[in-house]
């Protein structure tokens, strides 16, 4: 859990392995968490979520510290780490559930979302509009124990995301 000098980002973007992959590594990042939230089912379990109808997304709650590494930075590389441009889906990953989200904690870090969704979009990195959805974080739901460090656990895992220059 974040404690005063720390701050907590929401991210959706596929398959959750791969971005809690990428994501932790980067300088800053102290905590990562995969689960699901943005959906309406109370409780949902893989089992729930990967039927792509309880509305929630496969995303990770990153818990970072903001005098190391900005809100506007995890977004950039966000952006960077997966494909924005694809509606509900990641590579062979299709469904609500592997929807590209920001889900912002604040007013200042949906601002800062927009802000930075605009500088990418208007960038011309991505040859399609991004389909990103910025929406006020809802309940989460921490996955299974045996999602969370999956790709340090099995490392040769599924995983469709890499960082794009």
């Amino acid at each position: 859990m974040p404690d005063a000098n720390h701050e907590t980002a929401t991210l959706a973007g596929g398959c959750f392995w791969g971005v809690q992959e990428l994501i932790r590594q980067l300088p800053g990042v102290v905590e990562t968490t995969v689960g699901y939230t943005g959906g309406e089912l109370g409780d949902p379990t893989y089992n729930h979520v990967k039927k792509g109808n309880t509305g929630h997304a496969e995303a990770v709650k990153i818990v970072f510290d903001p005098s190391v590494i900005g809100y506007d930075e995890i977004l950039r590389f966000f952006f960077r780490m997966h494909d924005p441009t694809q509606l509900n889906r990641q590579m062979n990953d299709v469904g609500t559930q592997y929807r590209s989200a920001i889900f912002f904690h604040s007013e200042e870090q949906r601002a800062t979302a927009e802000r930075v969704k605009a500088e990418v979009d208007a960038s011309g990195k991505w040859p399609r509009p991004l389909a990103t959805q910025i929406v006020p974080a809802s309940a989460w739901y921490d996955a299974e124990d045996y999602h969370q460090d999956y790709l340090r656990k099995n490392p040769w895992g599924y995983n469709c995301h890499f960082v794009r220059d």
